[in-house]
């Protein structure tokens, strides 16, 4: 009796241990920041009371392709995250799941969440899913491996998620979505270059071609990181200019922008990883802070 009731446990144990696989294939972390992205996009697009039913199944969608897309990913850099250490437990490189169940469950998702989203919302938002997904697999994750402008390619696909909630609820794209793509087109520079600065030894040990790695003196990376944020600070206060959110969300945009920008400038003079890690800290807390007044000033207006 007692042995068959541990066989039974050991038998849940697997089967919850591969449940687990399957979800971090997705990247969680990433997906909720891709839906929240898209939550403001839609809240922001909306121009009547809000559609929740629409909204529940424009964030369903997203979910599937992004996670989809997550997982199709890990298969191709199943190598590369082997060398890493930041990397080395996922699921791929571990050994956990084979690298033909990981590919079809990314590609049962990817399909899964374009359909979807052109039948449960509209198809310029499953076309701008599936536009995301072609570009992140073929010309981001390639990339990665040959040039630090890899980056830059990777930032076009990886700020559509506010596109894809605009056009969900308007069934268009207009001026004011574009700046929301833009806002955060500009905040992934900052973000990206800060984790490429602090994992870089790990990045050079699995032959990806990120700034700091190519160029290890941290000038180049102290630029782009000053750029993107001294650009993005103005960007971020075009939605009231353009009547899309009021004053609540200016003081505080222009306030989170500043607070920015200065960890910023700390770490392009100290160029240590410290000042990167801080920095990292900054990107994390800006972006969902200034979503959050985007929502909030909507709400009271």
């Amino acid at each position: 009796m007692n042995l068959q009731y541990g066989t039974f446990q050991a038998a849940l144990a697997a089967r919850r241990i591969g449940v687990a696989d399957y979800i971090e294939l997705t990247k969680p972390g990433v997906t909720g920041l891709i839906l929240f992205s898209t939550l403001v996009g839609f809240y922001l697009g909306s121009t009547q009371e809000l559609q929740l039913l629409l909204l529940v199944h424009t964030l369903v969608g997203t979910a599937l392709v992004a996670g989809g897309t997550a997982a199709l990913n890990q298969v191709w850099e199943r190598e590369i995250d082997g060398k890493m250490w930041r990397t080395r437990n996922r699921p791929l490189p571990a050994g956990r799941l084979s690298p033909t169940k990981a590919l079809c469950f990314g590609v049962m998702l990817s399909v899964a969440g374009v359909l979807y989203l052109g039948w449960k919302t509209n198809w310029l938002s499953a076309l701008l899913a599936l536009l995301t997904l072609a570009a992140y697999l073929f010309l981001y994750t390639p990339l990665k491996t040959r040039t630090p402008q890899c980056t830059l390619v990777g930032a076009f696909p990886g700020a559509v998620a506010p596109l894809i909630g605009w056009a969900a609820v308007q069934g268009e794209i207009t001026l004011a979505a574009w700046v929301l793509y833009a806002m955060l087109f500009l905040w992934q520079f900052p973000h990206f270059l800060s984790i490429a600065w602090l994992y870089r030894d790990d990045y050079a040990r699995a032959n990806i071609a990120m700034l700091p790695v190519v160029e290890p003196d941290g000038r180049s990376t102290s630029r782009q990181i000053l750029f993107y944020c001294a650009a993005l600070l103005p960007v971020s206060l075009i939605p009231t200019w353009l009547g899309l959110t009021g004053n609540i969300y200016l003081v505080g945009a222009l306030l989170l922008g500043t607070g920015f920008l200065y960890v910023a400038v700390r770490t392009s003079m100290a160029k240590t990883k410290m000042e990167a890690r801080r920095l990292l800290q900054a990107s994390v807390i800006y972006l969902p802070l200034v979503y959050g007044l985007m929502l909030l000033d909507k709400i009271a207006r």
